[in-house]
């Protein structure tokens, strides 16, 4: 009897284990967030959010090389400036958190007001003449954010 008690714990512990094994692999933790959060609940993961971070890093240093060129054309410039703009505000649009908010809470409370910014930003460019005041100060949302949140 003892001997077929030990055999079904062992049974039991390499069923487990397989369990575990074959869902670790697997992205349970995924499936498991469609159930348990709300449907407009905003889940980034880090790497994605890492990922949109860089993005918007590499489009705000082309943003710094449009606005301090000026050599180029009025016209060239501003193709430029509002390109860049139209992509940044896409990035931060992708991170903005639904109405059951999201699980980065800075995100949540502050992206929205970064994508206005631009929007703002992208309006005051597209003008003729174009004005770049408030793109300068799209950069400039980022350090004022990561500042505080740090």
């Amino acid at each position: 009897m003892p001997i077929q008690r030990s055999l079904f714990f062992l049974w039991i512990i390499l069923l487990l284990s397989t369990i575990l094994a074959v869902s670790g692999c697997s992205d349970t933790a995924a499936l498991l967030r469609k159930v348990t959060y709300p449907p407009d609940f905003k889940y980034v993961s880090g790497e994605e959010l890492r990922s949109h971070m860089q993005q918007l890093a590499f489009q705000l240093q082309l943003l710094d090389q449009a606005l301090a060129e000026n050599n180029t054309g009025q016209s060239t410039q501003q193709q430029q400036v509002l390109g860049t703009l139209r992509k940044i505000e896409r990035i931060g649009s992708s991170l903005q958190a639904g109405e059951a908010g999201s699980n980065h809470p800075f995100l949540q409370d502050f992206i929205r007001d970064f994508v206005s910014d631009v929007e703002h930003a992208r309006s005051a460019a597209s003008l003729n003449p174009p004005r770049y005041y408030f793109a300068g100060r799209v950069a400039g949302g980022c350090v004022n954010c990561h500042k505080i949140n740090r």
